[in-house]
């Protein structure tokens, strides 16, 4: 027993000290540490890129902490809010929802309705279009896809003239879907969401391999199963894309709802909100920078919650 202990304990003094020789090699014994680099090297290769992402940070994070900040301060004006966080006062956020000039409760509610339709229905059309383009093949399929890029190459302002007096037109006649209705914005919305959006879900439809549809087929599915079905579950990615997309971009506008909804009432937040600068004697930027802060968390949290499919989304559609 004695000789078997012995013969143990210099196995492992062996082993441990790397070898019969005694010499000892951190580099092969596990969980050794690797040698540092000099500094000037780990600079040249990765340190460069923490400095440009701490700069990138701060230029980004700034302007939010100023506006944060100036909601926060009682005086109403921007000069007053050099000194970050000097005033701490929640008065401009309780003046939103307490102002019956300045109905901010209802913009809020009717930039939601109108954002979530208006991208529930550019996801719908915008993918049934891709779809068509995509899997089916008919006399002018690549004409239709070059006018979409065409159309889209023109300002949105051009039109506008011509908008207005087609508004008017149709509220002579239907008037719920005319001027002064969300109904009508929503519709306007909704001319415009072919396009790019057509384009961006026509490369995403491509990298689906189109054996899965002729599988289906063979099964008997025609192509509206095989569309809400199958297809529409393998591309969310873009989906989701594209639906956040539209919804921060239609929250955001202000020029179309500005011209069609006239009614304090039923305007949004991009035009409710300029009302609190726009007075020329009256121009109180604490209370719309709150405004401006509660009308950024919607998006904010819409971001982070998809932005998984962001990326994916965005770049799965270029290989093609």
């Amino acid at each position: 027993m004695t000789s078997v202990r012995e013969s143990q304990t210099e196995t492992r003094s062996v082993v441990t000290s790397g070898g019969p020789g005694g010499t000892h090699d951190d580099a092969g014994v596990r969980g050794a540490a690797a040698p540092r680099r000099p500094f000037k090297r780990y600079f040249r290769e990765t340190g460069w890129r923490h400095l440009v992402g701490i700069a990138v940070a701060a230029f980004a994070i700034f302007p939010l902490l100023y506006v944060f900040s100036a909601s926060l301060n009682p005086g109403g004006t921007l000069l007053t809010a050099n000194g970050l966080f000097r005033n701490l006062d929640f008065s401009s956020y309780a003046s939103l929802f307490t102002s019956e000039r300045h109905p901010y409760g209802a913009w809020y509610v009717n930039t939601l309705v109108i954002g979530l339709v208006t991208a529930a229905g550019t996801v719908l059309l915008g993918a049934l279009a891709a779809y068509s383009f995509s899997r089916m093949r008919f006399t002018g399929r690549r004409f239709g896809l070059t006018t979409l890029l065409v159309v889209q190459m023109f300002p949105q302002m051009l039109a506008m003239v011509a908008i207005f007096l087609l508004m008017v037109a149709i509220g002579d006649i239907f008037p719920a879907i005319g001027l002064n209705s969300q109904i009508g914005l929503i519709m306007v919305y909704l001319g415009g969401a072919l396009g790019v959006n057509t384009y961006l879900m026509y490369g995403f439809f491509n990298t689906v391999p189109s054996s899965i549809d002729e599988a289906a087929k063979i099964d008997g599915a025609g192509h509206a199963r095989i569309f809400f079905t199958i297809i529409l579950r393998l591309v969310a990615p873009i989906l989701a894309v594209v639906g956040l997309l539209s919804f921060i971009g239609t929250s955001s506008e202000f020029v179309l709802a500005s011209v069609i909804l006239i009614d304090p009432e039923k305007q949004t937040l991009a035009v409710g909100l300029y009302k609190f600068i726009s007075d020329e004697f009256s121009k109180n930027w604490s209370i719309f920078a709150a405004g401006a802060v509660l009308a950024a968390i919607l998006p904010v949290a819409l971001f982070l919650a998809l932005q998984r499919y962001i990326v994916g989304g965005l770049t799965a559609g270029s290989v093609k």
